[in-house]
């Protein structure tokens, strides 16, 4: 593995674990040439390619890395670790791999990102809904949050 900061040929392995229920391999490594330090991912290539469909029709291969950034865009400045969002991407794809379709509507997996997303933190749930259901006012807002103001009460999880 190549250092992304010198682009030295050797790294060494400082830590191996396994994440998202050991379909995973998360390595952090380490560069002997600028001491940098790096986390890695290895997972399995899946066979077939999951088709999103957008709202205008279009169809673009589904694309993990874009639906990760969307969802830490989100948490931008709210101290939730990339582990954390990085399983909740693995319990998407994995959700939309076991639906048995080829092709998945976008509508789809922004309701499961919104939904993990409610259960990591309320804050960031409600940035990605203001995004993905293109609020275009702040009535709209208020309404959102109201209806996770009326879950919390009734004792739902935070």
């Amino acid at each position: 593995m190549r250092c992304p900061k010198c682009d030295a040929w050797e790294t060494r392995v400082l830590e191996t674990r396994t994440v998202s229920e050991g379909r995973v391999v998360r390595r952090r490594r380490e560069c002997p040439s600028c001491q940098n330090r790096f986390t890695t991912y290895e997972r399995f290539e899946e066979a077939h390619v999951l088709w999103v469909v957008k709202k205008g029709g279009q169809r673009e291969a589904f694309d993990r890395d874009k639906l990760l950034k969307g969802m830490a865009r989100a948490c931008e400045k709210l101290s939730i670790p990339l582990d954390v969002l990085e399983e909740a991407v693995t319990r998407i794809e994995n959700n939309l791999r076991r639906c048995g379709q080829n092709e998945i509507p976008s509508q789809m997996i922004g309701e499961m990102a919104m939904e993990e997303l409610r259960g990591i933190n309320k804050v960031a749930y409600v940035r990605f809904a203001s995004v993905y259901r293109e609020f275009t006012d702040v009535a709209s807002f208020i309404e959102e949050i109201r209806h996770i103001t009326d879950g919390m009460k009734r004792g739902e999880a935070d």
